[in-house]
């Protein structure tokens, strides 16, 4: 498949917010050119295409730069309509999905101040996380995605986030799945799916 034109992304390949984006390009079948940012010396580039926030990721297509990893997503879903869809076309259906891809920003925003503790400080955190989980696990039920049969908007915003799981349990010592299995069976059933690979090695 030929390198569509005009696409780039600026990323890292650490970050999960960048995931997102390569995840949604990738459930399209966009090639793209990916520009790796070295964040302690940011590029001109991407200070010149952020100007509000000066982080990745941001999507520059035919010579538009898009920021913010959910707004990419949907406009990712937008521009290449063609193909399978991301965000759900339900008025009521899409404003769930956008609640509940927000939503799993706080798995990672938990698990960062996680990082920052150590020995009884990092209870409230551990168990914030779970809380947190727990609601997203009750979102999902018994679906196989978070859209039903379909992957959609919250998977592609959610998966970049497990990848860490396994990090914050040996951190932390306590069971993400003793807690939530049906996250951790959805989580691993995404390292099999087409776009969802991030986190393969992590389980």
């Amino acid at each position: 498949m030929a390198l569509e034109k005009g696409v780039m992304l600026l990323s890292f390949y650490a970050s999960p917010y960048g995931q997102r984006a390569q995840i949604a390009l990738a459930e399209k079948g966009v090639q793209y050119e990916c520009k790796e940012e070295n964040l302690p010396e940011k590029s001109e580039l991407l200070l010149k295409s952020n100007l509000v926030y000066k982080k990745i990721p941001v999507l520059i297509h035919n010579g538009k730069p898009i920021s913010e990893s959910l707004v990419i997503v949907e406009y990712i879903d937008e521009v290449w309509s063609d193909k399978v869809p991301l965000v759900p076309s339900d008025p009521y259906q899409r404003a769930q999905a956008r609640l509940w891809a927000g939503f799993a920003d706080k798995v990672y925003e938990c698990g960062g101040r996680l990082w920052n503790l150590k020995g009884e400080e990092q209870e409230g955190p551990k168990k914030e996380i779970i809380e947190i989980l727990k609601l997203l696990e009750t979102q999902l039920g018994d679906n196989k995605y978070f859209g039903g049969d379909t992957f959609g908007f919250v998977d592609v915003a959610f998966i970049p986030f497990t990848s860490w799981f396994y990090s914050y349990e040996t951190y932390a010592n306590f069971s993400i799945e003793g807690s939530v299995p049906k996250i951790v069976q959805w989580a691993m059933g995404q390292t099999v799916h087409g776009a969802g690979k991030c986190g393969k090695d992590y389980f």
